[in-house]
């Protein structure tokens, strides 16, 4: 990506002195600058309020309750994830933060999330744990680390935070009209992964 990137910023360089356009080249790139710092003062203002709200709901149990509620759902994506492993509480952290358009939130609970299922497959190497599942070979992902990662890439969002963030910075008439068509897309999305998760765990069976 670095060199793609340079490479194109260069070809743009070079076709703008070309053709006597460098003073625009650098007015955009001034410019550019400048929406980007307003930008990043704008989302993180979003960022700060919702990030809030998930800590506030932590704090006063909604999100372990949420949790709770999740584990059947959990257990029909993830049957081999031992029931009181902490990786589960982590998915189903990164799930609701998902859910709500929190990917600033989310993240972390997605790192701690493969952190746990790296050291549930290592003690599958060490022999510590019991079932009929087969350890990988280390550096390879497993079955519960790719289907969180395919979950977490479709990502069902009820509020999409940051495109509506985006369309209000960019002076959007209602940008909260995305609401609808962003929650049937990822409607779309996710049951697309379950399904394809579902496959390829019933081929691998076969």
């Amino acid at each position: 990506m670095n060199y793609l990137w340079a490479g194109m910023i260069l070809i743009g360089v070079l076709f703008s002195a070309c053709n006597g356009t460098l003073p625009e080249i650098t007015n955009a790139a001034l410019d550019s600058a400048k929406e980007a710092v307003t930008l990043c003062i704008t989302m993180t203002g979003v960022m700060s309020f919702w990030v809030g709200l998930m800590r506030i709901a932590e704090n006063a149990g909604i999100i372990a309750g949420l949790s709770r509620r999740l584990k059947p759902f959990l257990r029909f994506l993830f049957p081999n994830l031992p029931e009181d492993d902490a990786a589960g509480t982590y998915i189903a952290t990164n799930m609701i933060a998902n859910v709500f358009g929190l990917g600033w939130a989310a993240t972390p609970a997605g790192l701690k999330a493969m952190e746990a299922l790296t050291r549930l497959e290592e003690e599958r190497r060490a022999g510590r744990q019991r079932g009929s599942v087969r350890p990988v070979p280390p550096g390879t992902a497993n079955d519960e680390m790719c289907v969180f990662l395919i979950i977490n890439i479709s990502s069902l969002q009820l509020i999409p935070v940051n495109i509506i963030a985006y369309r209000g910075q960019y002076g959007s008439v209602n940008p909260a009209a995305v609401v609808g068509p962003g929650l049937a897309a990822t409607i779309c999305s996710t049951l697309a992964a379950l399904l394809f998760c579902k496959a390829v765990s019933r081929r691998r069976r076969a």
